[in-house]
């Protein structure tokens, strides 16, 4: 049987285990286009990590951990944004990331985390949240549209040079 999860805010101790996730995330992007999303490289957990240790303070930013028996087993990191013109939008809640832990998915985790982030994206006063989603990520689309979300953008990739 699963253990108990609970979804709180992400502490600079946490950082080490959301870069990890994070670069789970980075991996599976990766995999899904790899002409479209940059790889992961050995520093990439720490640089996440890094990175998002970084946001903890910053008043308009969630980022939210999964914990079960003291292990982060998912995080979100999501923002208030204001007035986007280059993306049509006005203000809104973006939200960045959400992972869950592969041996944990499956067990309502990601919705734990998803509906934790939502309420605190309302709280900082977030008319709508808007997120983008791997084409082939399957599986976070029925999370997202099972909570409500519906489709409004399609990004579209065209390689102009081999890369190489």
């Amino acid at each position: 049987m699963a253990t108990a999860v609970t979804v709180r805010r992400a502490a600079p101790a946490d950082m080490s285990a959301v870069g990890q996730l994070g670069a789970l995330l980075v991996r599976l992007h990766h995999e899904f286009d790899a002409a479209r999303f940059i790889a992961a490289s050995a520093g990439t957990a720490k640089g996440y990590g890094a990175y998002l240790g970084t946001q903890l303070q910053e008043a308009n930013v969630v980022i939210l951990v999964a914990e079960s028996d003291g292990d982060v087993i998912g995080y979100t990191y999501a923002g208030v944004e204001g007035w986007d013109y280059m993306a049509l939008r006005g203000p809104a809640g973006v939200l960045y990331d959400i992972v869950v832990d592969p041996a944990r998915r499956g067990q309502g985790v990601g919705r734990q985390l998803l509906e934790a982030t939502l309420a605190m994206l309302a709280e900082r006063g977030a008319p709508r949240v808007v997120l983008s989603t791997a084409e082939q990520n399957e599986p976070a689309q029925r999370l997202f549209a099972s909570a409500g979300f519906r489709r409004t953008m399609i990004e579209m990739t065209r390689e102009l040079t081999s890369g190489e």
